[in-house]
């Protein structure tokens, strides 16, 4: 669980924005929906190497 202070004199919507930023720095969300529902190793392996290949693919060698 992430808790944020509120510091002494600080707009809500400043410490609304530090919480969002530190959400997303811990990957909290992205674990969350991954673990939604079960993917198999096998699918998570072919996932990971078609997001290799688009990457070489779009920024490798030219």
């Amino acid at each position: 669980m992430l808790i944020i202070n509120v510091r002494e004199g600080e707009n809500i919507d400043r410490a609304l924005k530090r919480y969002k930023r530190k959400s997303i720095n811990t990957r909290v969300i992205r674990e969350l929906r991954n673990r939604r529902e079960f993917t198999k190793p096998s699918v998570k392996r072919r996932k990971e190497k078609l997001k290799a290949e688009y990457r070489l693919e779009k920024y490798g060698e030219k």
